[in-house]
């Protein structure tokens, strides 16, 4: 039985509304990067430990998004979107007032879990409001829109608070943007009962997968201290890769699946999530290594780091709207794909070749990375 659609007009504004909120989770991947040489220092974070502020948020992110998506089937996606709203929206203001690397760690921690609650449900909740074919290619062009320029988007908007206010509100200006978010979605946003709580979730799996991504960017990182060979090193790395292990051999087996692997038979499924998982490690390797190396090298403050962030988002924007779905029309998905995996690896291997001691314009020409320092004070016109 099809539900019936609400109103055009509420369609639209309750589209406008679960953005937002998703707007806001996203831009919180990045917005925390340009901030972290400051809340190294006040804090006084490791190096090592500070990876921790963007991973803590990632993983607990990546590994509830398959949980959340089920209780969202089980409890109802509107209600679990207003749980994971309040519980990022209050994890954002511990983090604003956290006083301790650790308190920031756990609180970024359970940024991530109200996270995963809000993001998981929210795309179906926009196929269920939009079921014309015409009306939900447009309504999924603006969630795509925004979720691909969100995160270069928080890159500029974390030099602008932490230049103007402190490394503290690239948290806590979350506080009104969620509360906001919180009572329209009660108010405009349609919701549907869930299934209930009797068919079950797989809350082993998403533990294994979620401790087992834990433990080895742990490992990962304590491997610097420790070195790849020591035994602590190759103890913790059989263990995380054992739990992950373990994930995979319970999804083959379980009744009721988080991540049912059979849907990995298909090669544009398998080959579409290795795709997105590279580009999303590289993307976010290049934004925490180069808001570190404008801030800690070329001597950029939060602001004009942020700044030097804003061809992405400007990219994006005028690619998105305005070229890739005529490159699609003419060529193709594939080749388009293939041609924009390109262009990124080449910028990556570029941006890899920055010099240690890059202050002026023509030692980063020689090495292929003027666009970096363009805006350094010794550089010409």
């Amino acid at each position: 039985m099809t539900t019936p659609a609400p109103p055009s007009t509420s369609r639209w504004l309750a589209l406008g509304i679960l953005c937002t909120g998703n707007l806001m989770i996203i831009l919180d991947g990045s917005i925390v990067t340009v901030a972290l040489p400051t809340i190294q220092q006040d804090l006084g974070f490791t190096q090592s430990g500070l990876a921790w502020v963007v991973n803590s948020y990632l993983i607990a992110f990546a590994g509830l998004l398959l949980l959340s998506g089920r209780l969202g089937d089980l409890l109802g996606s509107k209600q679990v979107f207003i749980v994971g709203l309040v519980v990022f929206t209050a994890a954002s203001l511990a983090c604003g007032v956290a006083s301790t690397p650790w308190a920031l760690v756990t609180f970024r921690f359970v940024q991530g879990v109200g996270g995963a609650l809000a993001s998981a449900v929210a795309l179906g909740m926009i196929i269920t409001l939009f079921q014309n074919a015409d009306e939900r290619a447009k309504a999924l062009a603006v969630y795509a829109f925004v979720a691909a320029a969100g995160s270069s988007l928080g890159l500029i908007l974390g030099g602008v608070l932490t230049q103007g206010l402190g490394w503290e509100w690239v948290f806590l200006v979350n506080v009104p943007i969620g509360a906001a978010a919180i009572v329209l979605t009660l108010r405009s946003v349609p919701g549907l009962p869930g299934i209930g709580l009797r068919e079950g979730a797989d809350v082993a799996g998403s533990l294994l997968v979620t401790g087992g991504l834990m433990l080895l960017i742990f490992t990962i990182i304590k491997a610097d201290d420790y070195t790849w060979g020591d035994a602590r090193t190759l103890g913790l790395l059989a263990a995380s890769l054992g739990m992950l292990a373990a994930f995979v051999v319970r999804q083959a087996r379980a009744a009721k699946p988080l991540l049912p692997l059979h849907i990995f038979r298909s090669r544009t499924i398998s080959g579409a999530n290795v795709i997105m998982l590279l580009m999303v490690a590289g993307l976010f390797g290049f934004q925490f290594c180069t808001a570190l190396y404008l801030q800690n090298v070329l001597g950029f403050d939060a602001l004009r780091t942020g700044l030097a962030f804003l061809p992405a988002p400007v990219t994006i924007a005028v690619v998105s709207l305005g070229f890739a779905a005529r490159l699609n029309q003419r060529f193709g998905a594939r080749p388009v794909l293939l041609g924009g995996l390109l262009l990124v690896a080449v910028a990556l291997a570029l941006l890899a070749r920055v010099p240690s001691d890059g202050n002026t314009w023509s030692t980063s020409c020689r090495r292929s990375s003027c666009w970096v320092s363009a805006s350094a004070p010794r550089c010409p016109p």
